[in-house]
């Protein structure tokens, strides 16, 4: 587990930055500023501040730069020295805002003495050309710990716009890397957070017609990757708990499509819906207590919910169409879903009880996999014609945009900010590859995740604690 130690910085800087003596040479640090809140505004400084765009930053990125983390005391753990940790926290943090499509690593940086990271060299860096500058340290501590700081300053103003810090097993400090760029992310746009996040889907291999299917799960960048079932059974459209502690999928266990649980924490899976018929298409409501899903009865596909932990379903929609895919709002007020009920594969909303469905989608082409964004404002979606493409548009169906422009692209999920989708692409021909993908909501920035096998049905989990 990683615990954050933020607040209290000012307090404990002596602790993480050495000794009394080596403190002496270096002017006491200002309080942290103030943490910027997901949705609001990064606040200026009184000299205008950094600032970044998060729609024209995408075609011109805001030039950062992060030097290798620099130790007190290079110390061998588990993750090797303090040095080559620092060295690779700095490179996750430059990747994470490469990434995002908002930041310009710079290329060429030079390494930084320990006493530098409370003092940086500010002439430097703007001489450099760098807009803004991350600089951190990593520290053994005697428990067997590790502490990871990080600062962002602004070169030009000569000031510290944010700082945070980190105190973790070794096993899992790539986490500060991400939490590090997530601080610096958030600084500057007012978005919130989304890289120190996992990602749940199907990793496949085998000829098309016979693929073995297992349940994954990785970092949002794709590293330590790690496989959840064993591909005896064929898994589909896995879906984490708002709570993380579970994920729900469907699979042909006995040949037969159900819904299943899966226990992250002990690796154990249950049978959720005790019944004969056919389940599938599951996902958790805000608060993790309910799962909807749709089920087949008599030939006739509605949408149902269910307690997480067991129990009667109940029905939701009830019409002769195939009424499936159902996402909630993140207020759990309302249910967007698809459904043929107008003739064709469209999207719906309706409240969270299964009253007053109305139909949004009004294009040209079918509509599939609805999913509701976490910040409640968009709703993504397949859209099917000439090709499959992820698309967003409004709750009450205006503002329709496509995302991607490829053959194949289908089964969007959101990071726990709203600014990113991940969705998977499948390849022209017999094969059946698939790749797991992330797009942001400009269009413009796209990135491959890459995974040992191929991958489908991505699922975004919420920020980690």
């Amino acid at each position: 587990m990683v615990r954050t130690f933020a607040p209290r910085l000012l307090g404990i800087a002596a602790l993480l930055l050495g000794s009394a003596a080596a403190l002496a040479q270096v002017a006491p640090p200002p309080a942290p500023a103030p943490a910027v809140q997901p949705g609001q505004a990064a606040p200026q400084d009184q000299q205008g501040g950094l600032v970044v765009d998060v729609v024209g930053g995408v075609s011109a990125p805001q030039t950062i730069a992060v030097p290798p983390f620099p130790t007190n005391q290079s110390v061998n753990t588990p993750a090797g020295s303090t040095e080559e940790v620092g060295q690779k926290l700095a490179g996750i943090v430059k990747n994470d805002l490469q990434n995002s499509g908002l930041f310009r690593p710079a290329q060429s940086v030079r390494a930084i003495a320990f006493g530098e990271v409370q003092q940086p060299q500010f002439e430097y860096w703007a001489g450099a050309g760098s807009q803004a500058l991350v600089q951190g340290f990593v520290r053994a501590n005697g428990d067997g710990s590790l502490s990871v700081g990080c600062y962002l300053y602004d070169t030009f103003s000569r000031t510290e716009l944010t700082r945070g810090g980190w105190q973790f097993s070794p096993n899992e400090w790539r986490r500060a890397g991400h939490k590090c760029a997530d601080l610096v992310y958030s600084k500057l746009t007012g978005e919130g957070p989304y890289f120190d996040s996992r990602i749940i889907y199907v990793s496949e291999t085998g000829p098309k017609g016979k693929r073995i299917k297992r349940l994954a799960i990785m970092d949002q960048d794709g590293e330590n990757h790690r496989f959840l079932t064993n591909g005896q059974s064929i898994v589909l459209t896995p879906r984490f708990a708002p709570n993380q502690q579970t994920i729900a999928y469907m699979s042909y266990i006995n040949n037969k499509p159900a819904i299943y649980i899966y226990d992250v924490g002990s690796g154990r899976q249950r049978l959720l819906v005790q019944n004969v018929n056919i389940s599938f298409a599951p996902r958790f409501s805000p608060d993790s207590r309910y799962v909807l899903f749709s089920m087949a009865v008599n030939g006739n596909t509605d949408i149902y919910r269910i307690p997480a932990g067991g129990g009667s379903p109940q029905r939701l929609t009830n019409s002769p169409a195939i009424d499936t895919g159902g996402s909630y709002s993140p207020d759990g007020s309302r249910i967007v879903f698809e459904s043929d009920r107008s003739g064709t594969q469209q999207i719906y909303v309706m409240n969270a009880d299964g009253s007053n469905p109305q139909r949004i989608s009004f294009g040209g082409g079918r509509y599939a996999t609805p999913v509701w964004s976490p910040r409640g404002d968009l709703i993504a979606f397949t859209k099917i014609g000439g090709g499959f493409r992820i698309g967003v548009m409004s709750p009450s169906g205006g503002g329709e945009r496509l995302l991607t422009d490829s053959w194949h692209d289908e089964g969007p999920s959101w990071s726990p900010n709203g600014r990113v989708v991940t969705f998977y692409r499948a390849t022209q021909g017999g094969s059946g590859k698939a790749d797991v993908w992330q797009v942001d909501l400009t269009g413009k920035v796209e990135n491959r995740i890459r995974t040992p096998l191929d991958g489908s049905d991505p699922a975004w989990g919420p920020l980690r604690p």
